[in-house]
């Protein structure tokens, strides 16, 4: 990001002022405001933040109108094509693709940290079995703090560089283990054995009582949906991270700040949303009734996982996605499904349908991620704790950049006051 020699003149009361305009590689220029309050004494005002950078980035970049989204200038679809989940995850941490030398090492280093602390599993026992597994995982990633005093020092590269590498390799040990225990099934240990993929699945499904080998082509599609998940800009729990991460605080404390906003249904319960419509719909010959309710502008039903709210031609994911999908119902079978025989149909109707094409309510990568990890057997609880798991590498890329930049402030967004001023106390007899 620089100045272009360019400047944005804005009068108040009477007086001009000039605020510079910075250009970034990609997007649409930004006017400087850091100095708006010294200079003229006003704040600007922009609710839900949709107009402001608040910081710069060179992670990932995504223009909503072309339907593009790059991590470190690579195309989503590519990697999720050609690459996989750890080697994306070297990418956002380091900048670029590694060397084979360097994604063996990578990948050694996550397998082999996959255990956490066994004084760790009391913390579960510590829920109710009915708690929600997102619940859980808020407490148990706020925890590791109190285990791991060795990666807590943000000072220290070395620190955060262990901190980043624990986070990635025991977020899907967590997960699996939040979701044992809310079905009251022992807990399986992580196998060094596996991919990283393969492995979830595995500490999730597999009981001690029987083996329990994992498909590869399951494997592969969780694969694409952590790949697909990893990072998504300045979205809300990424603000929430970098603006814990702000004040100091320690690394596990913000990551766990961040799958604390990723909870919330506008945001990370997206694919949870869908598959949830998908039941209500319940049955293929139902579909035309909650079409006409969709197109309906006075009727509450909205349909999930449909179009999005910064792609506004095409979800780039979700093309990658679908084809997964595919696949996993290929070999799992929709016949006596009636949610994933009602999907395929929505589906149908989505891609050709005169008012979704021109409303571009095209289906979403939420859409297709809810379908795959049902066809799996994964309830919807823990559709939000896998998207939190495979959202780690994204936080804590954002985290990591935000504590190097020499820029670092502690977050303090303004206000526009609207409530009583000063006024005197009455005391409560005269009231």
């Amino acid at each position: 990001m620089a100045e272009n020699n360019k400047t944005a003149k804005l009068n108040i009361d009477g007086s001009d002022y000039e605020l510079p305009i910075l250009s970034p590689t990609g997007g649409p220029d930004v006017i400087d405001i850091r100095k708006l309050y010294a200079q003229a004494g006003v704040f600007t005002y922009d609710p839900g933040f949709t107009s402001t950078a608040s910081c710069d980035s060179t992670i990932t970049y995504i223009d909503g109108d072309k339907g593009e989204l790059l991590h470190r200038g690579y195309p989503i679809d590519q990697l999720a094509e050609q690459s996989n989940y750890l080697e994306v995850c070297y990418l956002l941490m380091h900048g670029e693709l590694p060397s084979k030398a360097e994604y063996e090492k990578f990948v050694n280093t996550i397998t082999n940290h996959t255990m956490i602390h066994e004084q760790m599993h009391h913390f579960f026992r510590g829920f109710r079995r009915d708690a929600h597994p997102m619940a859980t995982m808020v407490g148990v990633v706020g925890a590791m703090s109190a285990f791991y005093h060795d990666s807590t020092d943000i000072s220290d590269p070395r620190q955060r560089e262990i901190a980043s590498h624990r986070l990635i390799a025991k977020m899907p040990t967590i997960a699996a283990m939040a979701y044992k225990y809310s079905i009251g099934q022992p807990f399986v240990y992580p196998r060094n054995d596996l991919s990283y993929a393969a492995n979830f699945l595995h500490m999730c499904f597999a009981v001690p009582a029987e083996e329990y080998k994992v498909d590869p082509i399951l494997a592969r599609a969780m694969d694409r949906i952590f790949t697909l998940h990893a990072d998504h800009e300045q979205n809300a729990s990424t603000s929430t991270v970098r603006l814990a991460s702000s004040s100091g605080a320690n690394p596990f404390a913000c990551i766990a700040a961040g799958i604390a906003c990723l909870w919330g249904p506008a945001h990370g319960g997206a694919n949870q949303a869908c598959l949830e419509m998908l039941r209500e719909i319940g049955s293929v010959d139902r579909i035309p009734e909650f079409i006409e309710r969709a197109k309906d502008k006075n009727d509450p039903f909205r349909l999930m996982g449909f179009g999005h709210r910064v792609y506004k031609n095409f979800d780039p994911r979700a093309k990658v996605m679908k084809q997964s999908a595919d696949e996993v119902l290929d070999l799992l079978g929709i016949e006596d499904n009636p949610t994933l025989q009602v999907a395929k149909e929505l589906e149908r109707i989505a891609l050709e349908d005169p008012y979704f094409k021109e409303k571009k309510l095209y289906p979403n990568v939420d859409f297709y991620s809810g379908i795959i990890l049902d066809a799996m057997g994964f309830p919807t609880s823990m559709f939000t704790p896998i998207f939190a798991l495979a959202r780690t590498v994204g936080w804590i890329s954002q985290w990591s950049e935000q504590l190097a930049d020499p820029q670092l402030k502690i977050g303090r967004p303004r206000q526009l006051y609207l409530g009583e001023m000063a006024r005197d106390y009455t005391p409560l007899d005269k009231r």
